[in-house]
């Protein structure tokens, strides 16, 4: 059995021990610890949210012994070994130290978390989480965080709206009950200010329908990059968020 004070606590530790143990057995040192690895490989098999993260041959490698022949086989260099585990590892170490983290993910996971932990927040953290590693799916997520966001804020001041509402709809029901309207403002600035965040929330369901992975597309369609998820989701933050603060400043309207 092996002394459980020979797993880290942290889950960025265990992550690096997991490539580091992988490593040393693509490079054939045989003392590289087969039940460290596979305690660690448990325990983020375990995580729904780090599981897609891991690398492929994390997820269906269980152990070192049948690790081995797979790398083996897709290269025959030390050196070529170590990138390949390297570059694999890169996203889940990335996500654990957080070093793709935007300005805006830490002030709208505060608010949107303090709002709604388990609907809006919980789908925030889902697109941060697929932000670098699923594009098409980061962008319909985005969509779906700024629906999710106007139908709970007009559930709480019980106006109505239908499953047909798409969101362009949503979000200008919802800015006139908080009088964010353009048309709601004389002063110029304002109102440009608040123009371009229709055109931001027009522009993710534009994005959504074009890139994401919501609908068959045929002919040649565009592939959607991690710049292309970022934007969409960075931008579906800052509208969720600056909802979010406007409701809970002005509460229910007269």
């Amino acid at each position: 059995m092996i002394d459980e004070n020979e797993i880290p606590v942290s889950l960025v530790e265990r992550a690096t021990v997991m490539e580091n143990l992988m490593t040393a057995r693509a490079t054939g040192d045989l003392t590289a610890s087969r039940q460290q690895y596979e305690v660690i490989r448990r325990g983020f098999m375990a995580d729904e949210v780090l599981k897609p993260l891991l690398p492929d041959f994390v997820r269906t490698c269980r152990t070192l012994d049948v690790f081995w022949p797979y790398i083996k086989g897709r290269a025959g260099s030390y050196a070529e070994r170590r990138q390949i585990i390297g570059t694999a590892f890169a996203p889940l170490i990335d996500h654990l130290e957080q070093r793709h983290r935007a300005p805006v993910d830490a002030a709208a996971s505060e608010t949107l978390q303090t709002f709604d932990s388990q609907g809006v927040h919980a789908v925030w953290e889902k697109a941060l989480q697929r932000r670098h590693t699923d594009a098409e799916g980061a962008i319909t997520i985005a969509r779906t965080l700024l629906e999710t966001v106007c139908k709970r804020i007009l559930d709480d001041i019980n106006i109505t709206y239908t499953d047909k509402e798409d969101l362009p709809k949503l979000y200008s029901i919802t800015a006139t009950a908080l009088k964010l309207a353009p048309n709601q403002y004389s002063e110029g600035a304002i109102r440009a200010i608040l123009s371009g965040a229709i055109t931001v929330v027009n522009g993710i369901g534009t994005l959504r329908n074009k890139l994401s992975d919501s609908h068959g597309r045929g002919g040649r369609p565009i592939k959607p990059s991690v710049r292309h998820a970022n934007l969409a989701v960075n931008m579906a933050g800052t509208i969720a968020t600056f909802l979010v603060e406007t409701y809970t400043e002005r509460g229910v309207p007269p």
